[in-house]
């Protein structure tokens, strides 16, 4: 893949936005189907019975599940977390970057989805341990992988200006301070919850 020179809070402007969030066209994913993600996550932590105050969305685009999660979380505070300058003046969110963010207490959850293939080598192993720093219970995860790449996304609506790893990369970096629930989302270590066999 090629790397972009160009710095995040530039790169990702309003023509990235227009092109993979706001196009119909050539949009990457749908109010629907993050939607979807977000009721999915949320129903894998009431099914374990862990409560939900606040929810960082880290890296959190257009503020797709920020609707689903306040349904689902009625009394939780959402942090919206964005690197990009035009995103945090539209909508308001928290400008920064996932592997320096220091907010003053983490969050119950922590959710990250398709953000740090963006990332070079380096950053994105600083982003994935400050996860430990910013979820108090649970982490959901997502990347685009290079299995990923080969054999599910669309490419023609895909961004391919990305950093591609291999899904062991990512499982063996979250390992160190969570152990993975279902369907994509992470506890922390020392949250006590019930994993039946079949469903670990």
């Amino acid at each position: 893949m090629r790397k972009s020179p160009v710095p995040a809070a530039q790169r990702f402007d309003r023509d990235y936005f227009q092109r993979f969030y706001y196009s119909r066209a050539t949009r990457v994913t749908t109010a629907q189907d993050m939607r979807l993600r977000a009721e999915l996550i949320a129903a894998v932590l009431v099914h374990a019975q862990l409560p939900v105050r606040s929810v960082l969305d880290a890296g959190c685009g257009i503020g797709l599940m920020k609707r689903a999660f306040k349904t689902a979380f009625p009394k939780a505070r959402y942090t919206g977390l964005e690197v990009s300058e035009y995103l945090c003046r539209r909508y308001g969110w928290v400008q920064g970057s996932l592997d320096a963010y220091r907010p003053r207490q983490p969050s119950d959850l922590v959710v990250c989805y398709d953000v740090l293939q963006y990332l070079d080598d380096t950053t994105a192993a600083r982003a994935l341990a400050n996860f430990a720093r910013l979820a108090r219970v649970a982490l959901y995860f997502s990347a685009l992988t290079r299995a990923d790449w080969r054999n599910n996304c669309d490419r023609a609506l895909t961004d391919d200006n990305v950093h591609l790893r291999t899904g062991d990369w990512y499982r063996r970096r979250l390992q160190r301070h969570f152990r993975y629930l279902a369907c994509g989302v992470w506890l922390r270590k020392s949250v006590g919850a019930i994993r039946w066999e079949l469903e670990s």
